[in-house]
């Protein structure tokens, strides 16, 4: 199956270089999507010393733009299948195989990451993001469809390109609250998900790229929109 991997970066210079380094080569196609970075994020993907594609939004959109961004590049280049990894490096490559096994052996449609099903989720993730990514987890078994699912939050995932096409790729929440939007609309698709373990990477120098704000003010729109779309897709299909 062609393998393509998606990188949303935004004011990655100093990471970028190694996140592009460290995928495997038994990848078809490297998509680094630039969010308007105010660095020299593109300038670096491109002499990482791996053939790599990169794309530049104009103008910062969000991190689930972004990654729509490559997805489109993706179905436009042939790929099969279509892994998110994070241009920061907090996703261990040696978890890619087992990421698309599930997809590989057609026991699913989209595989995410769950770090919580890894030992180290309790050493590793910093206190105020386990318990943030707790809370909306929970709710988004609730509004998504998905109650088998948990850490919806971890964008290490990989997705059949098939079910790509069977989605409105334009109407995605393009910023944070992407994941939680994006599970609801799968669902409605009638995609299987799975869960599959990944290790948990922050490291002494992990800073966050979300602004508390701009995260919190959204995410109770995206959920009841998420579950407000789910349902009318149900109440319409039982007619």
């Amino acid at each position: 199956m062609r393998l393509a991997v998606v990188i949303p970066a935004f004011n990655e210079a100093d990471k970028i270089a190694a996140t592009v380094r460290s995928v495997p080569d038994a990848v078809d196609e490297v998509i680094v999507v630039d969010d308007a970075s105010t660095d020299a994020t593109s300038a670096v993907a491109r002499t990482s010393g791996r053939a790599v594609t990169v794309v530049r939004h104009g103008e910062n959109r969000g991190v689930g733009a972004a990654i729509v961004t490559g997805y489109k590049h993706a179905l436009a280049h042939g790929a099969e299948v279509a892994v998110v990894m994070a241009g920061d490096g907090q996703m261990d490559p040696r978890d890619l195989p087992a990421l698309i096994a599930p997809i590989v052996d057609d026991r699913a449609d989209y595989a995410k990451g769950n770090r919580f099903a890894h030992p180290a989720v309790w050493r590793e993730m910093p206190g105020s993001r386990l318990v943030g990514n707790v809370v909306l987890s929970t709710l988004t078994r609730v509004t998504s469809g998905y109650r088998h699912v948990f850490d919806s939050q971890c964008g290490y995932t990989a997705i059949r390109c098939a079910i790509l096409r069977a989605l409105d790729l334009d109407r995605v929440w393009p910023r944070y609250g992407y994941p939680n939007d994006l599970l609801a609309r799968l669902h409605r698709a009638g995609a299987r998900v799975v869960d599959v373990p990944v290790r948990p990477i922050y490291g002494e120098t992990w800073r966050s790229g979300i602004d508390l704000r701009a995260a919190v003010h959204p995410i109770p729109y995206v959920l009841l929109r998420s579950w407000g779309g789910r349902l009318a897709a149900e109440h319409r299909a039982r007619g």
